[in-house]
């Protein structure tokens, strides 16, 4: 700690108890943290605001709480103690150490736009707390609170500042906690290969210790990585791993319930796939019985597939609505609105998909009824994406009734308010699919409005960037095949042949015809980069960058 202004009055708390807390938190000595808060319960319950000592023990404690120690009574009803006339008596690094607490309490809430003002407050008097260990605290809870809120640029900036501190105080292991938070935001930027090197740096640091949550964060963050891949199988692996993890430390921990949650997208994941596969040999049994009978010795190996595809669906759907449940249950002994929201979203995926339409839009306006009570511009924003498929399977299947219309309008209406919403953050792969499902339904059968779907296309390209996860490129060719059937000839084209450019450059224009021409001789060469980089005499790097840019070709990732 730093040097700290001697009160005239003598403390209740021992001075050796404050440093152990310290020491515990930057050793990441989670066993001993705890053990050593549950012998000094009553030291910690007897908290007078008139002693010297008493703000700084209420900031470790709630520097613990957050950590995982269940304080009795908790930290609002010792932080209650501290009135106006107790306040006003403090020296301005104690009343500094009150005001972290209050930040801290108001982020366990998911009151963030509260929290925040109060590290503001705190970072903005570093040398009159003259601490830097609470200090990198700080800037740690503020990176965490930026992040919650969507703006992952300057959450990176405040997790890297507090990384730094905790890197000067020769703690390691405390500066791999905020390497767990860096290597999500730099996930979040398309940074996946220096994401994954931050991660292995803070799990290497982490390894020895009893840190169970954090190491079980490190292993959900693996598994987010796999599923955003596509990698179903490995990501149930990975998240399996995270629960167990946190099962060392609590069996209710709500991480746990986040990554059963996680786990239930992983087999929604399997479950599409198998959908799809399904489908498929659907649409080549039609074909088939048009051109006549099959032969008869494979007709029931063919029909027993079936039969186990469409058990295998029901199994992995039943399986993602019990890990649901199951979150649900924890998250309604420790209620946080983003966790019990997802859960909700989750479920209206696997019913969407199930065909119960009814039963997931339920869940979708109970998530984003929660997600508004907290200003969760993700969440919220999640929950409108969600809503617009449905009304677009109610357009598709015909189930509107007589005003397949109102439901077209329904979805359109959700789209544009995902986009707006997802502009509140800097969560560009929910911008994309904002953007992608405005196209969706732009293009659907009661739209058709080809034009205004390609703008979608395009900005739901140009936000997605260089790394597009598997789940979105598939849909943005699902996406754009719609707009290339809809028309031979390219609009984009059409328009510049009648002088229709907008307030496009010259050079904007060029690198838009020569993503048009690239894809259309890439796919009369068989679909080969050499070739097309011969036959117009440019390197096979460009082709693959514009191919990249335009969806043709899964982009490596960074």
């Amino acid at each position: 700690m730093g040097a700290r202004s001697v009160s005239p009055a003598s403390s209740q708390i021992d001075e050796a108890f404050l440093s152990q807390l310290q020491a515990h938190v930057a050793a990441r000595e989670i066993g001993r943290g705890l053990d050593c808060l549950a012998s000094h319960r009553d030291v910690i319950a007897g908290i007078d605001p008139v002693d010297p000592q008493a703000a700084r023990l209420l900031l470790l404690v709630a520097i613990w709480s957050d950590i995982g120690f269940g304080a009795s009574p908790v930290v609002e009803d010792l932080l209650s103690r501290f009135d106006a006339h107790s306040r006003s008596r403090l020296s301005i690094s104690d009343y500094i150490c009150l005001r972290m607490v209050r930040g801290m309490v108001a982020m366990a809430e998911e009151a963030i736009e509260t929290a925040i003002p109060h590290f503001d407050f705190v970072l903005s008097l570093p040398e009159e707390l003259d601490d830097r260990f609470l200090l990198a605290i700080a800037y740690y809870w503020k990176g965490r609170c930026l992040r919650r809120r969507g703006d992952y640029d300057e959450a990176l900036i405040f997790t890297g500042q507090g990384r730094d501190l905790a890197l000067e105080l020769k703690a390691p292991r405390m500066a791999a906690v905020m390497q767990v938070l860096e290597s999500w935001l730099l996930f979040q930027q398309g940074k996946w290969k220096e994401a994954v090197r931050v991660s292995e740096t803070a799990e290497s640091a982490l390894r020895q210790t009893d840190d169970y949550v954090t190491l079980g964060n490190i292993q959900s963050f693996y598994g987010r990585m796999a599923r955003r891949e596509g990698r179903f199988d490995k990501a149930i692996e990975l998240f399996a791993s995270a629960i167990e993890h946190y099962r060392k430390r609590d069996p209710k921990h709500p991480n746990l319930a986040r990554s059963l949650a996680n786990m239930a997208l992983a087999k929604r994941g399997i479950a599409l796939q198998l959908q799809r596969r399904v489908d498929m040999d659907a649409q080549r049994r039609r074909k088939t019985s048009r051109r006549g009978a099959a032969d008869s010795s494979s007709r029931q190996p063919a029909a027993a597939a079936r039969t186990d595809h469409r058990r295998r669906l029901t199994q992995l759907r039943r399986e993602a609505l019990e890990h649901l449940d199951a979150a649900r249950e924890i998250y309604c002994q420790r209620p946080t609105h983003h966790g019990l929201g997802t859960v909700y979203l989750n479920a209206a995926y696997i019913h969407l998909d199930g065909g119960d339409f009814q039963r997931a839009e339920e869940e979708s306006a109970s998530a984003y009824q929660l997600a508004e009570q907290k200003h969760d511009y993700i969440l919220m924003c999640r929950s409108r994406i969600v809503q617009c498929m449905i009304e677009n399977a109610t357009v598709d299947e015909d189930i509107g009734g007589s005003d397949p219309g109102s439901h077209a309008r329904r979805a359109l209406d959700f789209a544009q308010q995902a986009v707006e919403l997802a502009k509140h953050t800097q969560h560009h792969h929910l911008l994309a699919t904002a953007y992608l499902w405005q196209g969706l339904t732009q293009c659907n059968s009661f739209f058709d409005n080809t034009e205004a779907a390609r703008e979608s296309y395009d900005l739901a390209r140009a936000a997605c960037g260089a790394t597009q996860a598997d789940t979105i490129w598939e849909d943005l060719q699902a996406l754009r095949a719609k707009i290339v059937r809809k028309g031979t000839v390219d609009p984009v084209l059409k328009a510049w042949s009648q002088g229709a450019v907008g307030e496009k450059s010259f050079r904007q224009i060029s690198d838009e015809f020569a993503e048009i021409v690239i894809a259309r001789v890439w796919e009369r060469e068989g679909r080969k980069v050499s070739r097309v980089a011969t036959r117009l005499s440019i390197s096979p790097k460009k082709v693959r960058r514009i191919l990249a840019r335009v969806g043709r070709r899964k982009p490596k990732s960074k």
